[in-house]
């Protein structure tokens, strides 16, 4: 919806779409979708859910094998994002590297746009 011709909304790196591949064939789901809901300390927050069928409406990105949908009303806050899968020695996600976000709460679960009127 909000994408460039021949780009995809987001991008995956390899250890993204590696995570994303294995909870795809562990329980049998159509892919991620991504979204944004209010909440939190910044104002706005990620959500992620594990889904079995592909909404009409969904911005699809798959690249080998693992797919992301973005909600509708996400799109415009995702485009240009990169998804990441992290592990480290407290705690292991996926991390969003998105060129939309203006700031982050100190716990970075939530985070704040700019005006995206303009």
């Amino acid at each position: 919806m909000f994408g460039i011709p021949g780009k995809d909304a987001v991008t995956m790196t390899d250890a993204a779409i590696a995570q994303i591949n294995k909870l795809m064939s562990d329980g049998g789901k159509k892919g991620l979708r991504i979204g944004i809901k209010k909440g939190g300390c910044a104002g706005m927050e990620y959500t992620m859910d594990y889904v079995d069928e592909i909404d009409p409406n969904d911005e699809v990105v798959e690249r080998d094998g693992a797919r992301v949908m973005i909600a509708p009303m996400a799109q415009m806050f995702l485009f240009g994002t990169e998804i990441d899968y992290e592990v480290a020695l407290l705690e292991s996600g996926f991390k969003f590297r998105n060129p939309n976000v203006t700031e982050a709460c100190g716990c970075g679960e939530s985070i704040k746009f700019g005006d995206m009127t303009a």
